[in-house]
């Protein structure tokens, strides 16, 4: 899909005063090169304080920055979506893999967000999962509704409550995470959020539902609300998802060309939602069937696909796809 460009717009913060505009992009957005930020800037693309820019200018505080992106055609994405529930002030969706919920990482138009609009143009989503993640995704219709679930969102009010197929065998049946998460160095995208003794406090609690010879189906509740918790969480315990290209035994980046956030191949769901209704106080108990991927028979099949997939020439083409994903990735 061709979408109509997207104009991104920062200002300038006291902690770039006095850099080469130039600089600035690069080390501000690593995702494209200081060749490639030098050639959109010759041509026409970036404008500062409404002028076009050239590079050499030093920016100051305050300034207004804008990248005039042009059009470029999205990768491809399901285009479909099951409703669970729908009143006057909700909507709660079956989001499939590979459906970005929000634009970014490239994405503008191929989005859960804008399929949903076409519907129901006034609901606007409460929360997002990773575009690789699976399950409920819940909207508000009003802003009675969504003030209410904003302010009771990281509560025991609303339980969310999510299902993982983890790497390795795991020795207790009930784990309480806390391990902090934050930003850190990323080789292709400059930083990722990842399991790191200065974040951000952080807390799950996995319980076992199930294991293989190879592998640990978890059930995960969630306490806190961070980017990517639950695969950070899972993998900094032993537990990396299956599939997961992107978090190690760690909960950091692996080492060997990790994957970027928007990756797919795990299996992560939102499985459970369960809160009382923002209007009415109605205890409203949601549930999103589980992906082909999560039947305990495939559980095997699903990683001998995984690991043949990992093959040399897959992860040459994979770094192809990084490649381009950095060029056409949003800065942010």
């Amino acid at each position: 899909m061709l979408n109509r460009g997207y104009a991104y717009t920062t200002i300038i913060s006291s902690k770039y005063h006095a850099q080469t505009l130039l600089s600035h992009l690069a080390s501000l957005y690593p995702h494209s090169t200081p060749q490639t930020w030098q050639q959109k800037l010759n041509n026409g693309e970036v404008t500062l304080n409404g002028v076009t820019a050239t590079g050499s200018e030093s920016v100051t505080l305050g300034q207004t920055l804008v990248w005039n992106r042009p059009p470029w055609i999205e990768p491809d994405s399901p285009q479909h979506f099951d409703v669970l529930l729908e009143d006057p002030h909700l909507l709660a969706v079956n989001k499939p893999s590979g459906l970005a919920t929000l634009p970014g990482g490239g994405f503008m138009e191929n989005t859960l967000l804008r399929l949903v609009q076409q519907r129901t143009p006034n609901a606007n989503p409460v929360h997002r999962l990773g575009r690789a993640t699976t399950g409920i995704v819940l909207f508000a219709k009003t802003r009675q509704a969504a003030s209410n679930f904003f302010a009771n969102w990281n509560t025991p009010k609303i339980q969310k409550i999510y299902r993982a197929l983890s790497q390795n065998i795991a020795p207790h049946d009930v784990y309480e995470i806390l391990t902090p998460i934050g930003l850190v160095p990323h080789p292709l995208i400059g930083s990722v959020w990842a399991a790191s003794p200065s974040g951000k406090p952080s807390k799950s609690l996995a319980k076992v539902i199930s294991r293989t010879t190879s592998t640990t189906t978890f059930e995960v509740s969630l306490n806190s609300g961070r980017p990517h918790q639950i695969r950070i969480h899972l993998a900094s315990i032993g537990h990396p998802l299956v599939g997961d290209p992107l978090y190690g035994l760690t909960g950091q980046p692996l080492e060997n060309l990790p994957g970027v956030p928007g990756d797919g191949g795990y299996f992560l769901h939102a499985q459970y939602l369960k809160f009382p209704h923002p209007i009415t106080g109605e205890q409203i108990n949601l549930e999103a069937a589980l992906p082909s991927g999560f039947a305990l028979e495939g559980q095997r099949d699903a990683k001998r696909v995984y690991q043949k997939t990992e093959t040399g020439r897959a992860r040459g083409a994979r770094q192809e796809l990084h490649n381009a994903e950095r060029a056409a990735a949003p800065p942010r």
